[in-house]
């Protein structure tokens, strides 16, 4: 089968189209004929030695949509199941195995690359809205990166469940329209969204910040968390470290909560399954949506990857593995 291995770090001219074995599956896992997969920021850090150290040659990617084409004894899945799933191995190829805790069934009226937009992005973001930030519909919360994939959908997550104020972030002001678009009530950038949130809530702050972004963001996110509130931690797409103090938050209550997505798949991949089949409800309703800035074939993994280091684009990028 066909993959995209890379042998060492470095940027996007590493990634090579090349033929490799195919995926050989246990009685608890799948073999998936990938139809898509999607290319996320994580993708990047971990092609340039930024995320982990792998072992040489690998494949990147974190989800996959696809169908499954043999299946363990004990997976509880069949031969034509059309799935999505966080395959062992990366995703950018042909053909992926994965745990049956890692897979989950979707309907026929579910697009294979709406599928595929989704797994990583929409179900981390509607833990960390329900189960992290645990907020609630009187909140003002912030969303920094609203124009990103988790960005986007925290922030359609959060107007469908109700949330009064949703607050978003974006690096350039020519993306204000889509984040509005999918229902934030005020964009800002980074430089002025404190004293911005400070304004609109009369001083008092917001109650949630979601903060994918670190360095200076974190600290600029402490000056307008409200008392009792909660910075929610999952992500440095800024390349620093975020910092506080701890007495930036004993005399005011607040609180600072992590969740990294790829450590509960490894540690707690229980806790995906009702998330799972929230989102996948959701987007196969219409509910919710995901667009798709970009579609590259298997053998155009550099120009996705360019494509999401430029960040000029809306929605998601995807790479499609097969006819």
């Amino acid at each position: 089968m066909k993959a995209v291995i890379q042998h060492e770090f470095g940027d996007s001219h590493v990634l090579q189209l090349a033929e490799v074995v195919t995926p050989i599956i246990n009685e608890d896992e799948v073999l998936i004929k990938t139809a898509c997969t999607s290319v996320n920021y994580a993708d990047i850090k971990s092609r340039k030695g930024k995320k982990g150290k792998g072992r040489f040659p690998f494949t990147l990617g974190l989800d996959a949509a696809g169908t499954v084409v043999e299946a363990g004894e004990f997976s509880g899945f069949e031969a034509g199941d059309r799935v999505i799933a966080f395959p062992i191995g990366g995703s950018y190829a042909e053909y992926v195995k994965a745990h049956k805790q890692l897979t989950f069934k979707i309907p026929e009226k579910l697009s294979f690359e709406q599928a595929a937009a989704m797994p990583t992005v929409s179900i981390l973001s509607y833990i960390l809205l329900h189960d992290i930030g645990q907020v609630k519909k009187s909140d003002t919360i912030v969303v920094h990166s609203g124009a990103g994939g988790v960005g986007s959908m925290l922030v359609q997550f959060a107007k469908l469940a109700g949330v009064k104020t949703v607050i978003a972030t974006v690096g350039n002001l020519s993306k204000e329209d889509y984040v509005k678009w999918l229902g934030a009530d005020l964009v800002c950038t980074y430089d002025t969204f404190s004293e911005e949130v400070l304004q609109m809530t009369n001083g008092r702050g917001a109650q949630v910040i979601f903060d994918s972004v670190a360095g200076e963001v974190t600290t600029a996110s402490m000056d307008c968390l409200g008392l009792y509130g909660t910075l929610v931690q999952f992500g440095n797409s800024s390349g620093s470290a975020g910092h506080f103090k701890t007495s930036d938050v004993h005399s005011s209550c607040r609180n600072v909560k992590g969740f990294s997505l790829g450590t509960t798949r490894k540690h707690r991949p229980d806790m995906l399954a009702p998330a799972a089949e929230r989102v996948i409800e959701l987007f196969a309703t219409g509910k919710v949506t995901l667009p798709i800035a970009r579609v590259f074939d298997l053998s155009e993994a550099k120009q996705a990857h360019d494509l999401i280091e430029s960040r000029e684009y809306e929605g998601k990028v995807l790479i499609k593995a097969s006819k």
